[in-house]
Order: C-alpha cells, then structure tokens, then sequence
C-alpha cells in the first residue's frame, strides 16, 4: 500500500484480485476499497498501543494435542458441480491451471 493516508485504491484491489485470482463486478470495485481502507486505518491504531509491559504469549489455551475423531460430516460436504461452479477454468470434473513447472 503506497498511500500514506491508509487508503486503497481500486487500482490496487485490480492488482489484489489479479493475484487471487478473482474476478470483481464493478459495484465490488467501488466497494471494497472503502472498506478495506477502512479496517486498516482501524487496525494502525494499535501501532499507538504501549504493548511493552505485556509478555509474550505463543499459545494462550493451554491445550495441548486435541485431537477428533476424523469423521465425514456429509451434510458440509459440496458437490463437486458446486465446489468447480466458482474456478476460472475446469477439465473433466478437475480443476484447471497454469502449469509451473517446465518439463
């Protein structure tokens, strides 16, 4: 982010959604730069916290190796026509992408 005043642009939401690979309507474009501009000028306030007499935690549930059984809960599972109705490019029932690697 290059503003200094902590706001976004569409510009950068364009260039944001390119790396997601997402695709923003123009009513979305509008949209979300206010508010991502938003949340972080909310979220810089904690740069002005005095955080120096709280110690440092790492994990704060005191849990240890809690595990479940691995169960297959069917009623939060998707169809596969489902989970592919939102990729950019399909084959056969796959998903489909860019190769990275040179053969």
């Amino acid at each position: 982010m290059k503003n200094r005043n902590n706001t976004i642009s569409i510009e950068e939401v364009k260039h944001l959604a390119k790396l997601a690979n997402l695709t923003l309507t123009d009513k979305q474009l509008e949209k979300i730069p206010k508010e991502l501009s938003s949340v972080i000028n909310y979220m810089s306030k904690i740069k002005t916290l005095n955080t120096s007499h709280i110690v440092e935690t790492s994990q704060v549930t005191c849990l240890e190796n809690v595990f479940r059984e691995d169960e297959i809960e069917e009623e939060r599972m998707f169809t596969q026509e489902e989970v592919l109705s939102n990729a950019k490019d399909t084959h056969n029932g796959y998903f489909k992408v860019k190769a990275i690697f040179d053969e």
